[in-house]
């Protein structure tokens, strides 16, 4: 459950510097996903979250 923690906490800090370290690109990058289609975005989080999943998985197992 730890590793759950960190790994969300993680999340925290690295959202975090991107909206310190960039605003204006993220405001943009925000902009340009609501202008896409749901189907696209889910596409998108899709293949992003089994990416995570699978290198999770190889981090994990060696």
């Amino acid at each position: 459950m730890s590793d759950l923690w960190a790994a969300l906490c993680l999340v925290a800090v690295l959202e975090g510097l991107m909206l310190f370290a960039a605003p204006r690109g993220w405001k943009r990058a925000a902009e340009q996903m609501l202008a896409m289609p749901d189907r696209q975005l889910r596409t998108i989080g899709g293949i992003v979250l089994a990416a995570g999943v699978v290198g999770l998985y190889l981090i994990r197992s060696s």
